[in-house]
């Protein structure tokens, strides 16, 4: 959390306390623009090696389709459907990504009907997708029930629960014996008990980690009262005239006031306030939370205050109070990261703001978290498209989330994005903007493709350059970073294979990936362009996928090879294709 801006909050007490699926009031959001149809789902977001699948088909297609299931392309088996639910044993192999196909074979053209991922992974930090959740509201259990199935549908394995708490110093309201049943959030919305533990319930059921918020320094107004002590805070000045705090208007209950992560006592206090909640919410782990470069800050005794080295004091107080607990904390534009990623995290989090403006700059805080993390840890990005337009009401711009999501997913990181709404704002209650159908149809794609290939996305390999050029000059291809005009050429080098990315910016009319006012032009389809590669030895299969085409199937590639220069004819590119060459 960087800041809050409040132009906007009031409308939101109301618009967020408790709301249908589909926003039909706040014109010109209407009912038809926005309903998902989903077709196919599983009843998991995450499966362990061997667990059952249980897929269900809301119709299954005339004719004789058949169930395909496949890794990286390579069909491991295929059967006949049979009806609109069935079950598949995944295999025992763990970490791994499959898309599962309904197709038909009509003449000598094949047909794809429906595609869905699976991911089996015995640990999701292996893979994360993150989701949130901000409003708690008096939910029924049905409402929850189908805020989780639509993140399920997206493979979100696990979930922030923003501002869910009552103070950020004492976030259970009431006691450990007596919870409260409902409370005031930091801006005075209502939360209930029984919609977080209700929530919680869900995500367990479909396999998901729920995370709770909290700020690694946060006390408010009344912390004294509850034990928080002077000694614990941070300063503007030696003299402790002015404490360090996030200034928050009316109708915040309070501002918040910043204690010194590194402080034992404070740490302690933490500890125990955070035990008290996991006595009552089920809760996987702790989401930490920063509010990024504070200047010059002091300590209690007049000490000037490295903030960024507090964390990893901090961190590891936190880790060795619950060991079974899973944490992860926010680097505010990278603030803090370099100590952030050498400690217990179980994967690095960076909210992006305009220090990394370009399409370029976002795929380099996932290369520099890699580097940090000497490639052991995955990287989601909070990272807030159509900006500035969610401060009124209407639509996401699609063609500037799926541009962001085509860098981030190909340079192997994940996004932040998908809730009980789409996620454009750093106060994460903020719904103004609501996403087209085409668009939620989109994102399903998308999160297939990240899932069914993300032991080529996000496993391994060593990032490269390749030699792509269109034979009949269709296409300007260049190597990373992106330009206008042209389409960006990255990917990795595997053993035995190479993974190469095409990334359509041959339409766009800006090259910073935040589109705040959502402006983005949709690229123009490249239709049939004859592509040749320059290769290393000799290639024994070309596949493609795309998750703009049949749903990201793969599909086999003729190809010649002349040499070191292999040449096929690309079907199509919209926003992002992959390519794979194996030798």
């Amino acid at each position: 959390m960087k800041k809050i801006t409040f132009l906007f909050l009031i409308c939101l007490l109301t618009l967020t306390s408790c709301k249908d699926d589909y926003d039909t009031k706040n014109n010109p959001i209407t009912y038809g623009d926005t309903y998902l149809s989903v077709d196919i789902t599983t009843d998991k977001s995450v499966y362990k090696p061997g667990e059952t699948v249980r897929f269900t088909l809301k119709e299954k297609p005339s004719g004789n389709p058949k169930v395909r299931y496949s890794h990286l392309g390579k069909v491991i088996k295929e059967e006949e459907l049979q009806g609109t639910s069935w079950s598949w044993i995944t295999p025992a192999e763990d970490f791994k990504g499959y898309m599962v196909d309904i197709y038909e074979v009509d003449g000598k053209e094949e047909k794809i009907y429906h595609t869905i991922a699976v991911d089996v992974s015995s640990d999701w930090t292996k893979f994360p997708r993150y989701g949130f959740l901000s409003s708690y509201g008096d939910l029924s259990k049905t409402q929850i029930g189908k805020n989780i199935e639509l993140l399920n549908r997206y493979h979100i394995n696990g979930v922030q629960f923003y501002d869910w708490m009552h103070d950020h110093h004492r976030p259970l309201a009431g006691t450990v014996d007596n919870p409260l049943s409902q409370w005031p959030d930091l801006i005075g919305r209502t939360n209930y008990l029984s919609t977080v533990k209700s929530y919680i319930d869900a995500m367990h059921g479909r396999g998901m980690k729920a995370m709770f918020y909290n700020l690694a320094f946060g006390a408010l107004s009344n912390a004294a009262a509850d034990g928080v002590k002077e000694e614990w805070y941070i300063f503007k000045d030696s003299n402790r005239s002015v404490k360090d705090s996030h200034h928050l208007d009316s109708p915040f209950r309070s501002s918040i006031y910043l204690t010194n992560p590194a402080n034992n006592a404070w740490q302690n206090y933490l500890i125990a306030r955070h035990n008290d909640v996991y006595r009552v919410f089920d809760f996987d782990g702790y989401h930490i939370d920063q509010l990024g470069n504070r200047g010059a800050v002091y300590d209690y005794n007049g000490n000037l205050l490295k903030l960024e080295e507090t964390y990893a004091s901090f961190i590891a107080a936190m880790k060795q109070s619950r060991p079974d607990k899973r944490l992860v904390m926010n680097a505010v534009s990278q603030f803090g990261q370099s100590y952030i990623s050498q400690n217990e995290v179980d994967f690095l989090y960076t909210e992006v703001w305009d220090e990394s403006k370009t399409f370029g700059e976002l795929a380099n805080v996932i290369l520099e978290n890699n580097a940090y993390s000497d490639n052991k840890k995955q990287t989601v990005l909070a990272a807030y498209v159509n900006y500035a337009k969610s401060s009124s009401s209407g639509y996401v711009n699609a063609p500037g989330v799926l541009l962001t999501n085509a860098v981030i997913f190909s340079f192997g990181g994940a996004h932040l994005e998908l809730g009980e709404h789409y996620l454009a704002n750093e106060y994460f209650p903020n719904s103004n903007l609501q996403m087209k159908k085409e668009l939620k149809e989109a994102l399903v794609c998308y999160y297939d493709f990240l899932v069914a290939y993300q032991n080529l996305l996000r496993d391994g390999g060593a990032f490269a350059s390749f030699n792509v050029q269109s034979d009949n000059n269709q296409a300007r291809f260049e190597n990373w970073p992106a330009s206008k005009g042209a389409v960006a050429v990255t990917g990795k080098r595997f053993t035995d294979k190479e993974v190469i990315h095409l990334l359509n910016f041959s339409n766009a009319n800006s090259m910073e990936w935040r589109d705040t006012n959502g402006t983005q032009k949709e690229p123009l389809a490249i239709i049939g362009t004859e592509i040749k590669v320059t290769v290393t030895r000799p290639v024994k299969k070309i596949w493609f996928a795309s998750p703009d085409i049949n749903g990201g199937a793969a599909r086999t590639l003729d190809f010649t090879q002349a040499g070191n220069e292999v040449r096929f004819t690309l079907p199509s590119l919209k926003y992002w294709d992959m390519i794979v060459i194996e030798y």
